[in-house]
């Protein structure tokens, strides 16, 4: 098991290169359809296992295209990464869509639709 500040170290490293790969390296154009960032790494204990949240922006097809780019790029990405990074062994990569930012978006929606209604309330009891 590796310690908590490597596991993070190595997670913020894949995040660095990763992005990297996404605005240079992979070739796939099935990427390029969504503006894709790299949100978070979440790695494994054991240095094994690596989760790369990406925050896609654009249509609902554009992100399921652009994650079937990433998917199929996980090979590539793996391989590269093992040359980039020195670890014993590369971990395995999965991308995972991360959808906070749009939940996000929806909840500060929501909140200020409340303060408008709670705002036109008030002006008309007044």
């Amino acid at each position: 098991m590796a310690t908590n500040r490597r596991v993070s170290r190595v997670a913020e490293l894949i995040k660095r290169e990763v992005s990297q790969m996404l605005l240079h390296g992979i070739k796939d154009d099935r990427v390029g359809v969504g503006m894709v960032s790299v949100t978070d790494v979440d790695v494994s204990g054991d240095l094994q296992h690596a989760k790369i949240f990406v925050s896609i922006y654009g249509t609902e097809e554009a992100k399921a295209e652009t994650m079937a780019g990433l998917k199929s790029a996980t090979g590539y990405v793996r391989s590269e990464l093992g040359a980039r990074v020195r670890l014993r062994r590369t971990p395995e990569v999965i991308f995972v869509e991360d959808r906070s930012l749009e939940r996000g978006t929806k909840v500060l929606n929501l909140l200020n639709q409340l303060q408008q209604q709670r705002s036109q309330e008030d002006s008309h009891e007044d």
